[in-house]
């Protein structure tokens, strides 16, 4: 149930986040080095966030460990780069803040919930 919620929160998110970035190009004066790496950011963390739900997903459905684990190091990477959207990224709004808070807690909450899987599954 999580990782659905969690695949419809991140498209939410990746759309949210390019109409974001979009925005703050048009409106403030934004470094064009940084544009293009904040979107190269964004579609790499969209790419891990399919891949991890696929993984993640799969994982619990087969009862397997490797799939899970692959999900599990997914989900770090992801909440790396959440933490760049949350404080790193050139402007940062308020809609940013609460968005990338939102997905960092449903990240949290499913690498919990993957490591006693895993546990659960090797045991």
């Amino acid at each position: 149930m999580l990782l659905y919620l969690s695949g419809a929160y991140g498209a939410l998110y990746f759309l949210a986040t390019l109409l974001m970035v979009t925005y703050k190009s048009q409106v403030f004066s934004y470094p064009p080095g940084h544009l293009v790496l904040d979107l190269t950011l964004l579609f790499l963390l969209g790419i891990l966030e399919a891949a991890r739900l696929y993984f993640g997903t799969k994982g619990n459905l087969t009862e397997a460990e490797v799939p899970l684990a692959a999900s599990l190091v997914l989900t770090v990477a992801g909440t790396l780069l959440c933490v760049y959207f949350l404080l790193w990224q050139t402007l940062v709004l308020w809609a940013d803040s609460v968005l990338s808070a939102t997905l960092l807690t449903l990240h949290s909450l499913e690498a919990v919930l993957q490591v006693v899987a895993i546990a659960a599954f090797i045991s």
